[in-house]
């Protein structure tokens, strides 16, 4: 959920100066948004640095379901923060919408949101703002119908002012997104219920940067319940266990099931990457489609480690700084880094 910097210096000249949105409740909590690029997270450190709510990335378009989803949830959860899920949305057209819907809701049926689920449709390829609109209301509307929870858009200033049509902004909320501003500025939505104010926020317990919100009491879901089960096979991301061979590496075992070394080590407590056996059990996340693995990340590129590869090279190739290319990827050891490793590169 990353906003082009260029695109929100620019609405400085084109949008009024003096025009600011107003939240929408009477409270304001602190939230962060999370994903994959994040890697692990220790949430009671989050909690104790006053943060109340957490946006979790459960998917992304067909059958892409996040890595670290469920550790977020359940980790979350445990901590007593407060929940929501958001769905990273790829239709281009309303069969697509529906059937990505189905999938959002299939993911996160047997789970308890606090928040209400969030639509993030933010790259649009060719369509028109009447095609963005219908596939939008399409989606958002599938979603409630099946989860019986309220929806919310999650959108940057540009496309709230000029993608969004009147139709949604009467039928559902705001979380906008807008760097750099103490409050945000008002947009075809008069109030927000969210307010994405930096992808460079520092909080205790994550590595890296992460994105900040601001979240008003009405973000809150009126039910709370479970979300019961969609009846919808779960033909996406799973677990499967590989036995490892004689001559196997993480590294080749990651690059066979489109994954990384990184998450292996984290999903089987691995202590040495370098270290292991024939016949041991390794527990490894499958994607339905490994080729829609790479997250839209606007203004970045991801790498993948090729032999010889060293961080200080790959700064130099790309104008860049070794501590940059660490905080981006949570890398502790600027010296290990694993071939056929995705590492994300500002461009």
């Amino acid at each position: 959920m990353k906003i082009k910097t260029i695109i929100i210096t620019l609405l400085f000249t084109i949008l009024p100066l003096t025009s600011f949105a107003v939240s929408s409740g009477n409270k304001i909590y602190e939230g962060i948004d999370v994903s994959n690029w994040q890697g692990y997270i220790d949430y009671e450190q989050v909690k104790n640095d006053g943060v109340d709510i957490v946006y979790i990335k459960s998917s992304q378009g067909n059958n892409i379901v996040d890595t670290y989803f469920k550790i977020n949830y359940n980790n979350a959860k445990a901590n007593g923060l407060k929940v929501g899920f958001y769905h990273f949305l790829t239709a281009r057209n309303e069969e697509e919408a529906v059937n990505q819907a189905e999938f959002f809701s299939s993911v996160i049926s047997n789970t308890n949101p606090d928040c209400k689920l969030a639509m993030d449709f933010e790259v649009f390829g060719n369509l028109t703002v009447s095609e963005i609109n219908s596939i939008s209301k399409v989606f958002l509307e599938k979603v409630k119908e099946i989860t019986g929870k309220e929806v919310i858009i999650y959108s940057d200033t540009f496309n709230a002012n000029n993608v969004f049509g009147v139709e949604l902004v009467q039928d559902y909320p705001l979380w906008i997104a807008e760097y750099g501003v103490e409050v945000p500025r008002e947009t075809n939505w008069e109030t927000w219920e969210g307010f994405q104010y930096t992808s460079r926020g520092e909080v205790s317990g994550i590595r890296g940067y992460i994105d900040r919100d601001k979240f008003t009491n009405q973000i809150f879901l009126e039910d709370n319940s479970q979300i019961n089960p969609t009846g919808k096979p779960e033909n996406y991301n799973h677990d499967t266990t590989y036995i490892v061979q004689a001559g196997n590496t993480l590294s080749g075992i990651a690059l066979k099931y489109g994954t990384t070394v990184r998450e292996l080590v984290i999903i089987n407590n691995i202590k040495n990457p370098n270290l292991i056996y024939p016949g041991q059990e390794i527990k490894v996340p499958i994607n339905g489609n490994i080729e829609e693995k790479t997250e839209y990340q606007t203004g970045h590129i991801t790498y993948v480690v090729e032999k010889g590869d060293t961080l200080s090279e790959l700064a130099l190739r790309f104008n860049t700084t070794v501590q940059e290319i660490a905080m981006l990827n949570n890398i502790q050891n600027v010296n290990l880094i694993y071939i056929g490793e995705k590492i994300r590169i500002k461009n």
